[in-house]
């Protein structure tokens, strides 16, 4: 059973996008650190992407750092009018490539300033504010109502259109759409990891995006994500009645899930990214969700 969702829209705060977008992290080089091999099949992805109807694309300055949205500028500016670019801020890398809290208010401005520059914009479209409180949970931590202060400020200023929240536990989600009115929340969710299903109630009872990072759950994490939802017989059984790969499935439910999920799976393939835009024309059934209800997370 399928429809025609390729075009399906949701809305991003005020702005309706396609709900498969495209994350531009593995445009970097390997862990996300460094230039890619080849900068020009990069900019291709990036320039397919957008003429396959993508209006989302999620970018950081410090995937690279310092590449990414070096990348994204060279193959798209000027922008098509409607795309929506968003970004991060709050984290930073060493020398290594680690990945590192900087969420101190002058530091978010500092980072925001960057990302203006190298997309080469006067306003960014949304600010995620990245959190690392899961990651460091007994670490000192700037105050939450601090770093939103000035990301709204900037917001005021008009050099953020909206600001959303990332790698957050639900208080933290529930006091940031009260104090800063954000838009949407970027947390790891998968078919492999429902951990967030109440923040993903939340976002539904308040009406703001879900959008998932790891769609596919973590190939960092012990057991490897994709290759779990490859090997998973319950995924592979609906996989086989739609005819598509298991991976696609796993994006499908997440689409199923509610209505203002919005996808940014990465890739550096032309044919992954088509393979991850067919997802919208996968429509599942009650049959197929229960199925994946006994999916083990």
């Amino acid at each position: 059973m399928t429809s025609d969702n390729t075009t399906a829209k949701a809305n991003l705060g005020h702005a309706a996008v396609n709900r498969i977008g495209y994350g531009a992290m593995q445009l970097a080089g390997p862990g996300v650190f460094g230039p890619p091999a080849d900068p020009e099949n990069a900019k291709a992805v990036l320039r397919h992407a957008v003429a396959s109807g993508v209006d989302h694309i999620d970018t950081a300055q410090i995937y690279g750092p310092d590449v990414v949205n070096d990348l994204i500028r060279e193959a798209l500016h000027p922008y098509p009018e409607g795309l929506v670019l968003a970004t991060k801020v709050g984290g930073a890398r060493d020398a290594q490539g680690g990945w590192l809290p900087a969420g101190e208010p002058d530091s978010l401005k500092a980072q925001v300033e960057e990302n203006l520059r190298s997309l080469r914009v006067e306003r960014l479209d949304l600010v995620n504010l990245r959190r690392f409180e899961r990651d460091f949970p007994d670490a000192p931590a700037p105050a939450l109502a601090d770093q939103l202060g000035a990301l709204v400020e900037l917001r005021d200023e008009g050099k953020i259109d909206m600001i959303g929240i990332s790698n957050a536990r639900l208080e933290t989600v529930r006091e940031a759409i009260d104090l800063a009115g954000v838009v949407c929340v970027q947390n790891a969710y998968s078919i492999l990891d429902r951990t967030d299903d109440d923040i993903v109630d939340l976002a539904r009872e308040r009406g703001v995006a879900f959008v998932p990072f790891f769609p596919l759950g973590s190939a960092f994490l012990a057991g490897g994500g994709p290759a779990r939802i490859a090997a998973d017989e319950h995924i592979g059984a609906v996989a086989a009645k739609h005819g598509v790969a298991p991976s696609q499935i796993a994006l499908a439910w997440l689409l199923a899930r509610y209505e203002r999920m919005l996808l940014i799976p990465g890739t550096a393939s032309i044919a992954h990214l088509d393979e991850n835009l067919a997802v919208g024309a996968i429509e599942l059934d009650a049959e197929d969700l229960a199925r994946l209800d006994k999916v083990q997370p």
